[in-house]
């Protein structure tokens, strides 16, 4: 009875074609990432009396950043015998083959970056601070993007929200976009109206911290109801989404702590 309210999601992942251009779902949302953190940045940089010609290099700090490290993390981690027998695909982004842990590492660079030829009040934590709001935000596209292309699937399960998505079985499967991308996006709202409503945005490398912890023990637990991306994950206890998370774990509670102790302002 339960397989009435399954939803099948047979979405085509391309928007439309003309000719051998195609426009696709995934394309569109990972676009869309940077319009909406040069939207929230833009708010954050004016209320703070930040010059916006700082938020333009970072924005491509930062596009190179998410861009680069995106890429070489699913390289180095997810298929490294591939790509070494393929070096020249290295380069090859509309192929796929991105792991988000690579783009915070990116966005953590290109903020050092950043800082380091700022305004004394844009620091590296006060950039960070910030940086994760729209950050969350744009996880939420990302996901979406996911969705639409049916990948980084869920389990199989017999919920009632369960999707099936023809493009890979005919399996009821957990919908983990949808569950990551409601998470990211609760995690933004919350980031935003502490930002806004309270004073916490004083102590520096707490919103850095408070997002890392919660986005990692997340993402820990939501790796059990998704399927293994490579072959060599069935035979590891964690998977590498999961191994790769934890040091981000041990940092968020570290600047957690150093901010609530040190009250640095």
């Amino acid at each position: 009875m339960n397989n009435l309210l399954y939803i099948y999601w047979n979405v085509s992942p391309t928007i439309f074609q003309l000719g051998p251009l195609k426009a696709k779902y995934y394309g569109f949302f990972f676009s869309s990432v940077f319009v909406v953190a040069y939207v929230v940045m833009r708010a954050i940089f004016l209320k703070e009396k930040i010059p916006l010609q700082h938020l333009t290099r970072l924005m491509v700090y930062s596009i190179i950043g998410v861009v680069v490290g995106t890429r070489l993390a699913h390289v180095c981690f997810y298929e490294p015998a591939y790509y070494y027998a393929h070096p020249v695909e290295i380069f090859m982004f509309w192929k796929g083959g991105l792991a988000s842990h690579g783009g915070i590492i990116g966005i953590i660079i290109a903020a050092w970056i950043f800082s380091a030829k700022s305004p004394p009040k844009a620091s590296f934590l006060w950039t960070m601070d910030r940086v994760m709001i729209p950050v969350a935000f744009a996880s939420v596209l990302v996901r979406l993007g996911n969705l639409f292309n049916s990948e980084i699937v869920g389990r199989p399960t017999d919920v009632p929200w369960a999707f099936v998505f023809p493009r890979v079985d005919m399996l009821p499967r957990h919908p983990t976009q949808l569950y990551e991308a409601l998470f990211y996006l609760i995690i933004g709202l919350i980031l935003l109206v502490w930002y806004y409503k309270t004073d916490a945005r004083i102590y520096k490398g707490l919103f850095f911290g408070i997002a890392l912890v919660s986005v990692t023990i997340f993402r820990i637990l939501i790796e059990f109801f998704k399927e293994n991306q490579v072959v060599f994950e069935d035979k590891m206890i964690l998977n590498m989404g999961q191994w790769l998370s934890v040091p981000f774990l041990i940092a968020g509670v570290y600047f957690v702590i150093r901010a609530l102790t040190r009250k640095e302002l």
